[in-house]
C-alpha cells in the first residue's frame, strides 16, 4: 500500500472514529419499544411487499430490525436492534452490527426483516452466542420489487432477508462481516 492510500485509509478511520466520539449517545430502546416499532415495521412491510407477506405465512419466526442506522467513508459501520416473533409474540431481542472496508460514502437508516423457515436455523440463532451472516444457515437477500414468484417449490432456504424503507444514500462497494448478537434491553 503506498503512502497516499494508508493517509487516505488513517483519515477515513479518524473521521468515523471521530463521528462515533462527538455523535450523542443515544440509550438503547426498552423491550416494549422495540416491539411496538417491530410490529409497526412489519405492518409497513406486508403492506407494501407481498412476497413478506408469503414468507411469513411460511416461517416458524421472524426478525424484524426497525431502524438500522448505516455510515462511513472509506470505512463504514451500521447497527441496529431487533425483536423475533415468534406465533406473533415477542420471543427475543437481538443487535445486529457490522463494519465495512471498501469504497463507499454516505449514510443510511432502513429496516430489515429476517424470516426463519426452519428449526435448523431459528436453532443456531439462539444456540451460535452471535450469529454471524454468511456462515450457517443458507441466507437469502431478497430484492423487492423484482419478478421473482414466491412458492412452496421454490422457498428451500434457512433464512430469506428483506430489506425495506431505505433513507438516505450510501454508494459504493464494501467488504463487510454482519453479526448478530442477543440483547436484553430493559
Amino acid at each position: 500500500m503506498n503512502l497516499n492510500r494508508r493517509t487516505a485509509l488513517a483519515a477515513a478511520i479518524a473521521a468515523v472514529s471521530l463521528a462515533g466520539a462527538s455523535a450523542p449517545a443515544q440509550a438503547r430502546p426498552g423491550a416494549a419499544d422495540l416491539t411496538s416499532s417491530g410490529r409497526q415495521s412489519l405492518d409497513m412491510l406486508y403492506a407494501t411487499e407481498p412476497k413478506a407477506r408469503f414468507y411469513a405465512r411460511h416461517a416458524l419466526a421472524v426478525l424484524v430490525f426497525p431502524s438500522i442506522y448505516k455510515g462511513g467513508l472509506m470505512v463504514g459501520a451500521q447497527t441496529g436492534d431487533g425483536v423475533l416473533f415468534m406465533g406473533g409474540r415477542p420471543s427475543g431481542f437481538f443487535n445486529a452490527s457490522a463494519v465495512s472496508f471498501g469504497l463507499q460514502a454516505g449514510g443510511q437508516k432502513y429496516s430489515a426483516a429476517m424470516f426463519f423457515m426452519n428449526r435448523r436455523a431459528l436453532g443456531y440463532l439462539h444456540r451460535s452466542g452471535g450469529w454471524a451472516i454468511g456462515s450457517t444457515p443458507n441466507v437469502v437477500i431478497v430484492n423487492t420489487g423484482a419478478a421473482l414468484e414466491a412458492n412452496t417449490t421454490n422457498l428451500t432456504q434457512d433464512v430469506y432477508i428483506v430489506p425495506f424503507g431505505q433513507k438516505g444514500l450510501m454508494a459504493g462497494i464494501d467488504i463487510h462481516a454482519s453479526k448478530i448478537t442477543e440483547i436484553h434491553p430493559n
